[in-house]
């Protein structure tokens, strides 16, 4: 008979010591002791039985093991070396997370319910920016301003165009997502949907049957988000799309309605009118309704002009569908279509992992709550990315998730945004950062707004596609800017310029002198600066 003492980490309580006891005792010839009050295991063996295999039995439970005569690890939040972190998703929130925390020395079990790589990749940017960039070349063949390139209808082949997308979309998911975390030693991959058990505990229904429980020490939270439905008596019978089915649908509908106003109903409404689907678009409240009011009044007319249709301040009364139509009774009129596309917001995948158990705190609409350093309301436990109260996009969750791995790992990361950029990827496209004239407003701000039409940038004139403006917005007084919205072909390139013109605390005139290359969109932020002080209409082109 031999005896071996185990240090036991990871248990919370005394049910804990007796799981690690009854995984010992099931190994043969083993007879165990496990005291949680002690953290220790006295086991005693008839014959020779491996180390290994005892610390196996206990991790099998979620806790750890090691012989009591070794020094301790180091205490959680000294540093993350023996860290054990667990992160509930495989998005980029959980991916960032993840690579980081390892790189800080700490082990990682992920542990992911579905695709791995989370909504960006699989059913978010990657595909949508893709059919959009593809719908746009066909609307250029329909309709372009040069007088000597002929205009065409262009012929579509829909499943073609959704099998090249998916084959981009799998060979990101692989590159980016999957060989990434897979080979990494340090990081275990754990197929299942987790529930919460205890505040370090977490219960996983594995996605080959049977459970797993996992016991860490820093748990991260980063579900995402998933489409949400309006409750419209009948919708829920009918085959409605959301976004998932949209951006892969091999047909294109005669007819498609589209629920929503915001991002998502903007983008998809105007990519399918391109390829050639007759479009209604139905809207809550006004296009695009949380930015500045001028972006709804420039943008409406443009999209009307390529033939949308759209519906302000309409919410069905009831969604019927048959004989493969779809019957929306709104305002007392009757709209037919042949496809319906809701996209009218997201919800947080917070729901089944029993937040409650761990204490975690969220908000009505199911979005965990967290700081700037993206903490729970319970120590230890973080959260980042779509399944929190902030901003729902895949750079704000993949910064989130490397200053959440940081502050898991004992350092100190905090995420401002302040100057978060923002784009709507419609033709012309819609990008904003930091304050409009009402945010400005309600913090108490007083401001100066000037606003420039693009008939004024000479890479509009030159590309003769003029439609939309740039507008900027600085504290009176002191001119600095505060923020910056516009409607301009590419402007998602532009936008970043006036972000770090923002970081940097830059004023209107420091921004009016600074060199901006001769005929890019980008100067048009130069020239609405300059507006403050001059009438550009009355420089010459390329003005200093």
């Amino acid at each position: 008979m031999s005896v071996i003492d185990l240090r036991i980490t990871g248990m919370t309580c005394d049910h804990c010591a007796r799981s690690a006891e009854e995984a010992l005792n099931h190994l043969p010839g083993v007879k165990a002791r496990v005291s949680f009050a002690e953290g220790m295991a006295r086991v005693e063996t008839a014959g020779t039985v491996a180390l290994s295999s005892l610390q196996d039995a206990v991790a099998e439970r979620g806790y750890r093991a090691e012989p009591a005569n070794q020094a301790p690890p180091p205490a959680p939040g000294d540093s993350g070396e023996g860290l054990h972190i667990a992160i509930i998703g495989s998005g980029s929130a959980a991916s960032a997370a993840a690579l980081r925390a390892v790189e800080e020395g700490a082990r990682v079990t992920l542990i992911e319910a579905g695709t791995i790589g989370g909504t960006c990749v699989n059913v978010g940017c990657v595909p949508s920016k893709i059919m959009i960039r593809a719908a746009h070349i066909a609307q250029l063949q329909r309709d372009n301003p040069f007088a000597g390139i002929a205009c065409r209808e262009p012929e579509i082949d829909r499943a073609a165009l959704v099998a090249q997308q998916q084959a981009r979309v799998e060979e990101l998911r692989r590159a980016k997502y999957e060989r990434t975390l897979l080979e990494h030693p340090a990081i275990e991959l754990v197929r299942g949907r987790a529930r919460f058990l205890a505040r370090n505990r977490l219960l996983v229904s594995l996605a080959d049957g049977g459970e797993r429980t996992l016991t860490a020490d820093r748990i991260l939270i980063a579900t995402g988000a998933r489409p949400s439905l309006p409750s419209i008596p009948g919708l829920a019978e009918t085959p409605f799309w959301t976004s998932t089915e949209a951006l892969v649908a091999e047909t294109l509908p005669e007819h498609l309605i589209v629920l929503g106003g915001s991002v998502v109903a903007l983008e998809l409404a105007q990519a399918y009118l391109r390829l050639g689907s007759r479009v209604t678009l139905m809207a809550r409240s006004t296009l695009l309704s949380r930015e500045d009011p001028a972006i709804d009044r420039a943008l409406g007319p443009i999209l009307e002009a390529e033939g949308m249709t759209l519906l302000r301040h309409r919410v069905p009364e009831r969604i019927d569908h048959g004989s493969g139509q779809f019957r929306v009774e709104v305002a007392g009129e009757i709209h037919r279509a042949d496809a319906l596309l809701v996209a009218t917001g997201r919800r947080a995948n917070t729901d089944g992992l029993d937040l409650e158990r761990a204490g975690v705190e969220t908000d009505d609409r199911g979005r965990i709550l967290i700081d700037r350093h993206m903490r729970t309301s319970v120590p230890d436990i973080y959260a980042a990315g779509d399944c929190t109260d902030r901003p729902q996009y895949v750079y704000v969750a993949a910064a989130a998730g490397t200053r959440a791995a940081i502050g898991m790992t004992g350092g100190d990361a905090s995420l401002d945004l302040s100057a978060m950029p923002a784009v709507v990827f419609t033709d012309p496209q819609v990008a904003t950062v930091g304050l409009d004239e009402a945010g400005a407003t309600r913090q108490g701000i007083g401001v100066e707004s000037r606003t420039l039409e693009l008939a004024e940038v000479p890479r509009a004139l030159a590309n003769f596609d003029s439609r939309g403006f740039i507008k900027l917005v600085a504290e009176a007084g002191s001119g600095r800017l505060l923020g910056v919205q516009l409607l301009a072909a590419e402007g998602g390139e532009v936008i970043q310029a006036a972000a770090l013109a923002i970081a940097n605390r830059m004023t209107v005139d420091d921004l009016a002198g600074q060199l901006f290359p001769y005929l890019t969109m980008v100067e048009g932020l130069k020239l609405c600066a300059q507006t403050f002080r001059r009438d550009v209409s009355r420089l010459s082109c390329c003005a200093g």
